[in-house]
């Protein structure tokens, strides 16, 4: 640098500082940043590969955008108490990050911070986060356990997804919504617990999560989203709360593992392909609260034997119960055993309700 430049101070050698500002701009060389820095600025350590830890002061507020993107030789992470913003994809892609613990002061996990880290075994997440932002935590496939505090209320699209190490996961009572893909693709996780306070489990939320046995959704969940446990493979049983007025399309297609699931009388509507090749259902009964059955509900369903349609239900739409060849009998409401051919196999026995 010139030395008749004073926007800039360089210190300890190898770290550019911007002198107004306290701002660090970059450096590769050296891992301790001096306590006059209050600002890690935008891919600072982008791509310094060749750092292995570094200390951050309590002087720094702020770890800016892509700050520390790949640098994959860094090993262990400690951000101290005075910083209360951690930016866009500040760690993503750092292979080699084995453990992180985050301060008491940043209220937000943002868009992608520690994303890709695959090395990633052990987070703490303090009291004071309210959210996990957009792929917080996409693809950390060595991440095995984490512990979520009761102040996050909500956990945003794909903030966990691929988190193939995973095993189990509680949602505190805190959270409201578990967005998109969430947790799609955490093929290890067996066990979910979803708290008191979710009203919303989003589209695609366990996609895929192919060793789920068992679900626990609390009391204040309105819908199940579109594809929210499609493809659970080895989810065997699940209980619906009486607060589910939604079950969305494709809701658990493919869940072949399970055997019975009980509709509460509060769900009106239950969307197309909801119940798609879901082999191990040998019986449904839908609560006379349902109005409508959507396109290939319970399509493919061969292990279905018999079906009771209340009256409640006016409109049945194409193929909801094509291919479920065990069905025999099928107990519909009169107005609809005229046009039962649109919805039922031909060999089908229709019982019609007066």
């Amino acid at each position: 640098m010139d030395k008749d430049n004073t926007r800039y101070t360089i210190v300890y050698d190898s770290i550019l500082v911007e002198t107004e500002t306290n701002v660090m701009v970059s450096s590769c060389h050296h891992v301790e940043i001096p306590d006059t820095v209050t600002e890690i600025e935008d891919e600072a350590f982008q791509d310094c590969k060749g750092m292995t830890s570094i200390t951050i002061p309590n002087s720094v507020k702020r770890i800016g955008n892509n700050a520390f993107t790949r640098c994959t030789g860094l090993t262990s992470v400690t951000i101290p108490d005075s910083v209360t913003e951690i930016g866009k994809n500040a760690f993503i892609v750092c292979q080699g990050l084995t453990s992180v613990t985050i301060g008491n002061s940043v209220t937000e996990i943002g868009y992608g911070a520690f994303s890709f880290c695959s090395g990633l075994t052990n987070i703490t997440i303090p009291d004071s986060v309210t959210e996990i932002g957009e792929n917080a935590f996409e693809g950390c496939t060595d991440l095995t356990s984490i512990v979520i505090p009761d102040s996050v209320t909500k956990i945003g699209e794909k903030a966990f997804f691929g988190c193939m190490g995973l095993t189990s996961i509680t949602i505190p009572d805190s959270v409201k919504e578990i967005a998109f893909n969430a947790f799609k693709s955490c093929w290890r996780m067996t066990n979910v617990t979803i708290g008191k306070s979710v009203e919303y489990i989003g589209s695609m939320a366990f996609e895929g999560c192919t060793s789920l046995t068992s679900v626990t959704i609390g009391n204040s969940v309105t819908e199940i989203g579109v594809a929210a446990f499609k493809d659970c493979t080895s989810l065997t049983n699940i209980v619906i709360p009486d607060s589910v007025t939604a079950i969305r399309g494709n809701a658990f297609e493919g869940c072949t593992g399970l055997t019975s699931i009980n509709i509460p009388n509060s769900v009106t509507e239950i969307g197309g392909s909801a119940f798609y090749g879901c082999t191990g259902l040998t019986s449904i009964t839908i609560p006379d609260t349902v109005t409508e059955i959507g396109y290939e509900t319970f399509r493919d369903c061969t292990g279905l034997t018999s079906v009771i349609i209340p009256n409640s239900v006016t409109f049945i739409r194409d193929n909801a119960f094509k291919g479920c060849t065990r069905l025999t009998n099928v107990t519909i409401p009169k107005s609809l055993a005229n046009n039962s051919g649109d919805f039922l196999s031909k060999k089908v026995k229709i019982n019609s309700m007066d």
